[in-house]
């Protein structure tokens, strides 16, 4: 019997994302020189890719967001934006989407 081998050359992009991007491994985008403030929360009944998505795409909705960056794991959530945020906006936002916002976390 012969062995063959078999190659497979992948092109990668600097633009590449995943399907969705709920699962968190699309591209990474850099940090923005516009951004005002960072501010992390504590989000609870976050247990998968689409509730990321949901709590992402609420909280983008919000005047000024520019990222949202979520850590399943943990539940926290990492929000930039251009004009100071609200707890109250973020609040809503995160009700809008189902989820409870714990808190702000210092940082």
């Amino acid at each position: 019997m012969t062995e063959t081998a078999v190659t497979v050359e992948s092109a990668a992009t600097e633009t590449a994302t995943s399907c969705c991007g709920s699962c968190g491994t699309g591209a990474t985008a850099t940090p923005d020189a516009g951004i005002a403030g960072r501010a992390a929360f504590q989000v609870k009944g976050m247990t998968c890719g689409h509730c990321v998505t949901s709590v992402t795409a609420e909280l983008k909705k919000i005047d000024g967001v520019t990222d949202v960056a979520v850590d399943l794991a943990t539940g926290t959530v990492t929000v930039d934006s251009t004009l100071p945020l609200a707890d109250s906006a973020v609040a809503a936002a995160i009700d809008e989407a189902g989820y409870d916002l714990v808190g702000r976390l210092d940082g």
